[in-house]
């Protein structure tokens, strides 16, 4: 799933909210500012115009201020802030004309203004307890990479919290198998494909539908959500000024490591990277362990920029956790010692051998194969791939699609991160799959004459049940259901 992907399921669930429910939410100004974040650029560009106008505006207008190629956008960016109940009737109540919903017009521009915001963006207090960014990127990769740890079945792993694992069931990323333990499912498997945003956005929206049937307040639950997002990292917030709703929420939000509080000081609580980047446009986080890894690079490269100038780009650069090599003879190499990476891979990949910080392995008929029975699909293994590609090979592709752009600046090319034999070969392994179809059924074979058998043939064909015939061997087959009216049918005709 990707950045766009998860706005847009997020957008999906907030649609689908009644009008009411919509009006209380943008009572909270962080709520505004979370929901703005997940417009689409266009939708942006008509809320900043009409957030100040006093005036009714039409849709004639906006449409004036689009080109002719963009109309489809123009029509996707209307409706979804319709949907949103963000633009409703004008005030003079004639066609065409519209208005920001008065709620939330006040909220955000109290928000872009510094306006009454109530709280909304949480209460700040003094930290006595050095609580570091350092410290809390390395609690929330721990906590979220321990779900994904015991998803995968990883050894030695903790099983998360009682409500973590019941999150998981309800989402149907994990079932109940033999003796009562869980087990990935299909779902699951795909899941795991994910960013890090795109996952926890998963389990939140799960979370929410949960709390709709323990009778909690879904605004209350939103709105801290959303305030999550618009947070400060590092800094300490009481917890007194949250609702009774929202205190709870405390417990599960330090579960998933969107929230960490100090065992010895309950009255206030740090969001961590992880829910500051819930709303935001920041490119998501590969996995968790990577928020880390960017303190540490970008301190790293400081450094060293201090120490010596001049250097060239490549000097600096780092190699991200995970980032991959794979070869045209379906041979891959990925630079990673996280045991996470390394079971993720695994899921398509055959590993020969790992190393301190390096695991190679192959792209096998067999490993794609198996993944693809699992419920992934091959564009998401190629999309995992690209995305997890190591520099270098991003930086080739982009030299070799420059080359070919100067011999022909017509050409249709794009850029090619992998291989295209192997990006061809994925895909065909899965269309192996899609060729082949099981049914359950019976087989009908030995008839005494060619008469015999055609009338059954054409029997079992009118009643909708016949799934293959061979008209040279006399043989049909029919499905599981229609077995007994075909036979039926033979006992009253052909008295054998």
């Amino acid at each position: 799933m990707s950045l766009n992907l998860f706005k847009t399921t997020v957008n999906d669930y907030l649609e689908g909210l009644p009008e009411q429910v919509q009006s209380r939410l943008y009572e909270s100004p962080a709520t505004c500012l979370a929901i703005y974040r997940l417009l689409s650029p266009m939708a942006k560009f008509f809320m900043m115009s009409m957030l100040f106008q006093d005036h009714d505006v039409s849709l004639r207008d906006l449409d004036k201020w689009v080109k002719h190629d963009a109309k489809f956008q123009l029509q996707y960016s209307i409706k979804s802030m319709k949907s949103l109940n963000l633009i409703i009737e004008g005030e003079s109540k004639q066609p065409f004309m519209i208005q920001l919903n008065p709620i939330f017009k006040k909220s955000f521009k109290n928000v872009l203004t510094g306006g009454e915001i109530n709280n909304s963006f949480g209460d700040v207090t003094d930290d006595d307890n050095n609580v570091s960014i350092v410290m809390l990127d390395e609690y929330s990769a721990e906590k979220w990479e321990n779900i994904l740890h015991y998803m995968v079945g990883t050894p030695n792993t903790n099983a998360p919290g009682g409500k973590v694992l019941d999150l998981l069931q309800h989402s149907g990323l994990m079932e109940e198998a033999n003796y009562g333990e869980l087990k990935i499912t299909n779902q699951g498997f795909q899941f795991l494909l994910q960013d890090v945003n795109a996952q926890i956005w998963t389990l939140l929206l799960q979370y929410l539908k949960m709390a709709e049937t323990l009778q909690m307040d879904p605004v209350d639950v939103l709105n801290f959500i959303f305030m999550l997002g618009a947070l400060q990292l590092g800094k300490a917030y009481k917890v007194d000024m949250l609702s009774n709703t929202q205190r709870i929420m405390l417990q599960d939000m330090r579960d998933y490591g969107l929230i960490y509080q100090n065992q010895s000081d309950f009255k206030k609580f740090y969001p961590t990277r992880l829910a500051t980047l819930l709303t935001s446009d920041t490119k998501a986080f590969r996995s968790a362990s990577v928020a880390l890894d960017s303190v540490l690079h970008k301190a790293n490269d400081g450094a060293a920029a201090t120490e010596g100038e001049g250097l060239p780009d490549e000097s600096a650069e780092q190699t991200q956790d995970g980032a991959l090599i794979i070869e045209t003879n379906f041979k891959l190499y990925s630079y990673s010692n996280s045991p996470l990476q390394i079971a993720i891979l695994s899921l398509f990949a055959h590993l020969k051998s790992r190393f301190a910080n390096m695991v190679t392995g192959q792209l096998t008929r067999e490993s794609v194969r198996n993944a693809l029975l699992n419920g992934i699909t091959a564009d998401q293994i190629i999309a995992y791939l690209e995305t997890h590609a190591h520099p270098k090979m991003r930086r080739l592709a982009e030299e070799n699609l420059n080359k070919k752009l100067e011999l022909d600046s017509s050409t249709n090319e794009t850029l090619q991160v992998l291989p295209p034999t192997v990006v061809d070969q994925i895909r065909l392994w899965q269309l192996e799959l899609d060729r082949i179809m099981s049914y359950e059924g019976y087989l009908y074979t030995d008839f005494d004459s060619y008469q015999e058998y055609q009338t059954v043939v054409d029997y079992a064909k009118d009643i909708g049940v016949l799934l293959w015939q061979n008209d040279k061997k006399k043989m049909f087959f029919v499905s599981n259901e229609g077995n007994s009216q075909v036979l039926d049918f033979h006992r009253r005709n052909f008295k054998k």
